[in-house]
């Protein structure tokens, strides 16, 4: 994959090398990321990021990853600030917008739309989200934080043992997640939901063509027992047509310590895209989860930043400059 100047809005645009390079300068900006250095390598450059859909982690982190390499943010979040509440087409909008920006981030309810959005830029465009569709960045540190996780016990990727819980339907992160497995080799996928809301037919399908052994069930604690990695989502409320409908699957797949203890293996890794629906009648990942060591939710949002930073630096052609334009910091770091 040739990155420089480049949309990134599916997984499906990554081979398993350019995967492997997204890592390797995602390793990189480690020192940037922990703030042991700066580098001011995009100074002068503006990212557009633009939210049309709630989000915390995902917006502040492209802009953080943004500002660590030198650069500048301008904001838009909600349809009622922007001129699509209007009548402004995406077209209008993304041919107004790339002019004031040097890459853009876009998130939208809207399947397709991020990429409609980017036929008109002009300017590369990130797709922060499009609906029930993709997520690829997040897909991207997710598999970031697997590799990193196995890589402590001497494992790679291929031979990956995972069970993805919950929303299967409309959660988007396991949706570009999975395409993401397909570029490996071995892999064992257990796909835990209730029926109505199991993995669309033509990734399972997919995962099966990639020579994958895939299960599809809906019992919980079968499931959990022999797999490397626990990855639980969230009920995808905003997708339904009413909260009731929502609340008739929120809270079915509850994962705590007692749970892990008698049926993970122990050293099972468990993950999340974020935010945990920490609701009494959800509550997905309990909190006395906090301080299990193998919870690495956290270990997640921080590789976000790593794996945002390096598109970054790989679509605007500046990784072989960021350490010119860097230097140490001149303030304490301790106690972060």
């Amino acid at each position: 994959m040739d990155f420089t100047g480049s949309h990134i809005l599916s997984i499906q645009q990554f081979d398993r090398s350019s995967i492997e390079r997204v890592f390797a300068v995602a390793d990189d900006m480690e020192p940037y990321a922990a703030r042991e250095r700066v580098t001011r390598v995009l100074e002068g450059a503006i990212l557009g990021n633009m939210f049309f859909e709630p989000s915390t982690r995902t917006r502040v982190s492209f802009g953080c990853a943004f500002n660590l390499l030198g650069g500048n943010v301008r904001e838009t979040t909600g349809f009622e600030t922007s001129a699509i509440a209007k009548g402004e087409s995406l077209y209008d909008t993304a041919r107004v917008l790339s002019g004031y920006s040097d890459v853009i981030c876009m998130r939208h309810p809207q399947s397709g739309s991020v990429e409609e959005f980017a036929q008109a830029s002009r300017v590369p465009v990130i797709n922060g989200g499009d609906g029930p569709n993709e997520h690829p960045s997040q897909a991207l540190l997710d598999l970031y934080t697997i590799h990193k996780e196995l890589a402590h016990r001497g494992r790679d990727v291929d031979g990956l043992r995972i069970a993805m819980i919950g929303d299967l339907k409309y959660g988007r992160t396991v949706h570009s997640l999975s395409k993401l497995l397909c570029k490996f080799d071995n892999v064992q996928v257990v796909l835990v939901s209730p029926e109505e809301l199991a993995m669309p037919d033509y990734i399972v399908e997919m995962l099966r063509e990639a020579g994958h052994r895939v299960t599809v069930t809906d019992i919980l604690t079968d499931s959990i027992q022999h797999v490397d990695i626990v990855y639980s989502t969230r009920i995808q409320e905003e997708r339904f047509a009413s909260k009731d409908e929502a609340d008739l699957y929120r809270g079915r797949f509850r994962l705590n310590q007692a749970i892990y203890t008698q049926f993970c293996e122990p050293n099972t890794v468990i993950m999340h895209p974020l935010p945990r629906d920490s609701r009494a009648d959800a509550n997905e990942l309990d909190n006395d989860l906090n301080q299990n060591p193998n919870l690495a939710i956290f270990r997640q949002t921080d590789n976000g930043l790593l794996v945002r930073m390096a598109l970054f630096a790989l679509v605007l052609d500046v990784v072989h400059l960021v350490d010119k334009y860097s230097h140490e910091v001149s303030w304490s770091t301790v106690g972060r």
